[in-house]
């Protein structure tokens, strides 16, 4: 007689309860398509990793957010999806990219997917109280947002998590280039840049606006811990904006480290190699597994 683990009882049961709700379960420890939120009747949709050998405890949960200059992208081809191989459940989120919403849907999103963790813990085995985030470029720019971004007092469900991975995301918007004139930009270039197609405005427009929707304006002393990935190669995301972003950190005393990838540009396999793995999985395991 053949014995089933708890982790293949608690998988199996989640196969016939998501089946019968549309969402889909595309191979053993990965369920595609669960809507968690539906702003203005838009779905937003993501997909859960789960570890196939789970154990016996609750599992800490990252969130993968991912690029696109808030215009293009998806959940799928999540590049954080091999942390369920280290014993994390891994959500890769949709958010409104630009030709749906502008600022603040996005980042109102990606919150609403940390309160959704929240609220269906105990139906997936996940640990409500260790949860983090990560997500490159565009991605990076939101998850930074999500540990430095004042909480609304009135949540009824916390949207906090403890830690943050961000990959090479633009963190202060004034200060990026595609939006200012100047080196060949023309107003006319900076009207149609995706951080104006974000805000609805050009930075210099709705300043305000801008350093709400910038990590490196909202830097307090109780943010979330922060490991920053940039290629010193990158032409598309100056690496200062992590340089000052780090800074900025440091002078608060938050918890952050700061890896310069070495010959990498905007992304790329410097970023996915056995080293950096490396590096990620001991920042997380410090801040969600302790």
């Amino acid at each position: 007689m053949r014995v089933f683990s708890f982790s293949q009882i608690f998988f199996g049961c989640l196969v016939l309860s998501l089946s019968m709700s549309g969402s889909v379960v595309a191979s053993p420890g990965v369920i595609k398509d669960i809507e968690f939120a539906r702003p203005n009747g838009y779905s937003l949709k993501l997909d859960l990793y789960l570890p196939e050998d789970r154990g016996e405890g609750a599992l800490p949960t990252v969130l993968w957010v991912h690029g696109g200059g808030w215009k293009n992208g998806s959940k799928k081809n999540c590049k954080a999806a091999w942390l369920a191989e280290e014993g994390y459940a891994v959500a890769s989120i949709s958010y409104r990219l630009t030709d749906a919403a502008m600022w603040p849907a996005q980042i109102d999103d990606c919150r609403e997917a940390v309160r959704w963790v929240r609220r269906n813990a105990g139906v997936f085995g996940l640990d409500s109280d260790r949860i983090g985030s990560w997500g490159s470029s565009a991605g990076g720019h939101l998850v930074a947002l999500m540990g430095t971004l004042p909480y609304s007092e009135d949540e009824s469900v916390s949207s906090r998590v403890s830690a943050v991975c961000d990959w090479y995301g633009p963190t202060e918007l004034l200060t990026m280039p595609p939006n200012n004139v100047g080196n060949g930009r023309t107003i006319e270039d900076v009207a149609n840049s995706n951080g104006a197609k974000l805000l609805g405005c050009t930075v210099r427009e709705c300043p305000k606006l801008a350093k709400q929707a910038s990590a490196y304006d909202n830097v307090s002393n109780d943010d979330s811990a922060f490991l920053i990935m940039h290629g010193d190669e990158d032409p598309g995301v100056p690496i200062q904006q992590s340089i000052q972003f780090y800074e900025r950190l440091q002078k608060a005393q938050v918890p952050s480290q700061f890896k310069v990838v070495e010959g990498a540009g905007h992304g790329g396999k410097e970023f996915d190699t056995p080293e950096s793995r490396a590096l990620i999985l001991s920042f997380f395991d410090r801040y969600l597994k302790r």
